[in-house]
């Protein structure tokens, strides 16, 4: 007499292969989404960097543009921010063609929040 699937001990009902699947899909999904690859991990880090920087350069211009249309700052204030906004705008394009990263990338999904930037 042969041993089937549903007399050994370790066997599951057949009514849960449907769930079986659906795991294995997921974990393949998920297994895609994980690469461990040097590279690939330096371009995630980068990314997640370069996300949380591009955040903040965009609240400090905000925050300059109410300052100035708020006419508290002299000429020389208002030059010097401008100067330094724009440097970081040409870093933050240098390191994105380093790691080969767009705007699009940075703009994280944040699931039913939305969009980051």
């Amino acid at each position: 007499m042969t041993e089937g699937p549903e007399d050994k001990v370790l066997s599951g009902p057949r009514d849960l292969e449907p769930f079986t699947r659906e795991a294995e899909r997921l974990e393949r999904a998920v297994s895609r989404r994980i690469d461990a690859e040097p590279e690939n991990v330096e371009r995630g880090l980068a990314q997640l960097v370069l996300t949380l920087i591009e955040l903040l350069r965009q609240l400090m211009e905000r925050q300059a543009i109410r300052r100035v249309e708020a006419g508290g700052l002299d000429d020389e204030t208002v030059e010097r921010l401008g100067r330094t906004l724009m440097a970081l705008e040409e870093r933050m394009e240098e390191l994105k063609r380093i790691f080969g990263l767009r705007d699009e990338d940075l703009n994280i999904d944040l699931g039913p929040l939305g969009r980051l930037l």
